[in-house]
């Protein structure tokens, strides 16, 4: 990538989905410190199921920080009621994030609503969408990451592609919003440099697993760091350089990785933080 790679990765965190088929929450709290992880990243359904402010003082008990809670957006909706819901439950996630102490809440932003083909119609209810939760997520001191993913997302989890759409929404939305990095959804971009430079301060949250080759399933095979061909250290540089200091959490969806032993996963995503993060 030509920019210097940091002596060492920033403080590891775990994001819930990596072991989500055997382990809830409570489980995954426990293991990161028990393995001496200092990051967590739940997602909503864990944190649900186990109560938020249950989670958030069993998390407190453990030492652990929250890197991000995991996930806001899916605002497209077929008609004006579904999109005010989609708008609601961001508001609810707000208040799950803020009650968490997590340091960002990451926006998957919502795919073409079902049997339509208006892709700007779909961006628009982004936009507006995002612009109505922003006053509040302000008050209650929550950063709104914007997470672009990979374009074969575009259908149906994201209409937001590329770092640089990310950003152009940041320039609107103001003081509160920012970017979640995700390198298996980044990695491929021709601009990734100078948009990692735009971004500066912005960079909310650092994501990190790896693209295999070949690639059985576009979104539950991803690989841990080093299995596949992202120069992940590489683009942490190019992050780093901009300034930010915050968690390297890692993401893994994964059928394969599921059906291990979360133990095992959780040493080994330990090993390769150190080696190839």
């Amino acid at each position: 990538m030509g920019a210097p790679i940091a002596s060492k990765p920033g403080p590891l965190s775990l994001n819930t989905v990596t072991v989500k088929e055997k382990w809830g929450l409570a489980e995954c709290i426990e293991g990161c410190a028990r393995h001496g992880i200092p990051g967590i990243s739940p997602w909503r359904d864990v944190l649900q199921a186990m109560g938020v402010e249950k989670a958030a003082r069993a998390i407190r008990d453990a030492g652990l920080s929250v890197s991000g809670l995991c996930r806001g957006g899916m605002f497209p909706a077929a008609d004006a009621a579904g999109r005010a819901a989609a708008i609601e439950d961001n508001r609810r996630a707000i208040a799950e994030a803020h009650a968490l102490g997590a340091a960002c809440l990451v926006m998957v932003c919502g795919g073409l609503p079902p049997g339509s083909k208006d892709l700007d119609g779909a961006r628009a209810m982004v936009r507006d969408g995002l612009h109505a939760i922003m006053e509040e997520a302000r008050a209650a001191g929550v950063t709104i990451a914007l997470e672009p993913l990979h374009p074969m997302t575009c259908a149906d989890r994201s209409v937001l592609s590329t770092l640089g759409q990310a950003l152009d929404l940041c320039d609107e939305l103001g003081a509160g919003s920012g970017v979640a990095l995700d390198v298996y959804h980044v990695w491929w971009d021709p601009a990734l440099r100078a948009g990692v430079e735009r971004a500066g301060k912005r960079i909310a949250a650092f994501h990190v697993c790896d693209w295999l080759v070949p690639t059985v399933d576009t979104v539950f095979d991803r690989g841990l760091p080093g299995e596949g061909v992202i120069d992940i250290p590489g683009i942490r540089a190019m992050v780093e350089a901009q300034g930010y200091r915050g968690h390297t959490e890692v993401e893994i969806l994964s059928r394969r990785w599921w059906a291990a032993d979360p133990d095992e996963v959780l040493e080994d995503i330990k090993r390769r933080h150190a080696s190839a993060c």
